[in-house]
């Protein structure tokens, strides 16, 4: 049976990030902190998660919906408080309790897993997530006895010389037997300069106790990065953007400047696709085999085919079929659908369309609310008229129909089944399939007119 639980905390309101945005919203990786950790603790299989929120609590619960279960910490009086508005749902349970920051968005399940293995194994009622710091400047120091269990956990500023060289740090991520914790917790005393309850006197009220308190270490020092102010947000961008490049190249992908090209953490990229720098996926983007993305290429929610080719182009909640060819400079907006073997050519814009197999409009043109048939040409120019100032109407241009360069189409209209409009025509009426239609001006020319007017 899995008693196994977390406990999340996102109520602090981050003052340091200077923002009107709630710090745990601020995205990494084009998501928000919280939901990364939320993502990962789902993942890690345990029974049940705990939110507890304060500042911004509304928008957190928008963000993260029912994947956890939310407490309300009204005054925030520290990490032990925060910890101790979860018993109402934890507090009689037995099993295990992982508790971790809103604001620490590389956490990863498999760490979380580790950790609640290892406290398990060695039968401690509490364990610590340590990390390996280069320079432990700033941190609490780990110290451990001879039998590599937690003697204690010493502040950067109380620490003497030779525990100052010790380059294990806390993490702040914790452990606890559950029913034990929020024993500890009734316990815990606000004697201090800030009038507040801290998490980490449960481990010192646990060690009087004689209980066993343990510690282990991931290998990646770039979890336990905590944001608290901009500086560390990029580093987590930072951090976060080379983990999934190495891991995408890894599964076969071709990313060309690594430093250059940013991945959502929700994006799915195909073997053999090659990403050129200035990309940029955002949310939810699956990409599929044999793609060419880029260079300067923006993709936002959006589902691309096999060996689709993409420049310098910018697509948005739209689905796009295989052997596609799209941009330069082409824009694909929101409810677009392409279909395979589709050319969208520089300064195209399409926005709520279906375009047909094989069809094209290769230069030039806007298509909006339209249905666009198999094989269709779009000459340059091309425009579907969708809007009378108050409404937007469908242009309906059906299989193997031809149009012209600068032909406007004013909708709601329909161009028939193999028809031809005449370049420069405006069309308001429907046309018949495979009629010609032209809709233009009789040319005039007016002999000697430049000379009568010298």
């Amino acid at each position: 049976m899995n008693n196994r639980f977390a406990v999340i905390l996102a109520a602090g309101q981050g003052k340091r990030m200077k923002s009107n945005l709630y710090k745990v919203l601020h995205p990494v990786g084009g998501k928000p902190m919280v939901e990364h950790v939320a993502d990962q603790v789902n993942k890690a299989g345990l029974k049940e998660a705990v939110t507890v929120i304060g500042h911004g609590a509304d928008d957190v619960k928008k963000q993260l919906g029912d994947r956890v279960s939310y407490v309300f910490q009204e005054d925030q009086l520290g990490t032990g408080h925060a910890v101790m508005q979860a018993e109402e749902i934890l507090g009689e349970k037995q099993g295990v309790t992982v508790v971790l920051c809103g604001d620490t968005p590389l956490i990863r399940a498999e760490t979380i897993q580790s950790l609640m293995e290892h406290h398990e194994r060695t039968g401690a009622s509490a364990s610590v997530l340590t990390a390996h710091a280069e320079d432990p400047s700033g941190y609490g120091r780990v110290i451990r006895n001879n039998d590599g269990h937690v003697l204690r956990i010493v502040e950067h500023k109380d620490a003497n010389e030779s525990e100052r060289d010790v380059q294990e740090i806390n993490t702040g991520t914790y452990c606890f037997d559950n029913k034990k914790l929020f024993e500890a917790l009734r316990q815990v005393g606000n004697d201090n300069a800030q009038g507040e309850y801290y998490l980490p006197d449960v481990i010192e009220i646990l060690k009087e106790q004689g209980k066993v308190v343990t510690a282990w270490q991931t290998p990646d020092f770039s979890e336990t990065i905590g944001v608290n102010d901009r500086v560390a947000l990029a580093s987590a961008e930072t951090a976060l953007k080379k983990r999934i490049n190495e891991y995408w190249m890894r599964e076969g992908v071709t990313i060309i400047d690594p430093d250059h090209t940013y991945i959502s953490a929700d994006s799915v990229i195909g073997k053999d696709s090659v990403i050129y720098p200035g990309t940029f996926l955002h949310g939810t983007v699956k990409i599929g085999e044999g793609c060419t993305i880029g260079p300067h290429t923006e993709i936002t929610d959006s589902r691309i085919g096999n060996n689709t080719w993409i420049k310098q182009s910018v697509i948005s909640h739209s689905d796009i079929g295989d052997e596609v060819k799209i941009g330069p400079y082409a824009h694909i907006r929101p409810q677009s659908t392409i279909a395979d073997d589709v050319k969208i050519g520089n300064f195209v814009e399409i926005k709520k369309t279906s375009f047909g197999k094989g069809s094209k409009a290769s230069h030039l043109s806007y298509i909006g609310d339209a249905e666009v048939g198999e094989q269709v040409n779009l000459g340059c120019g091309s425009i579907t008229v969708n809007y009378d100032g108050k409404n937007k109407f469908l242009t309906k241009i059906e299989d193997g129909a031809f149009v012209g360069c600068n032909a406007n189409l004013i909708a709601p209209v329909t161009v028939g089944e193999g028809a031809y409009v005449a370049a420069g025509s405006t069309i308001t009426d429907d046309v018949p399939g495979e009629a010609l239609s032209i809709a233009r001006a009789r040319q005039t020319n007016k002999e000697g007119y430049v000379k009568k007017n010298d």
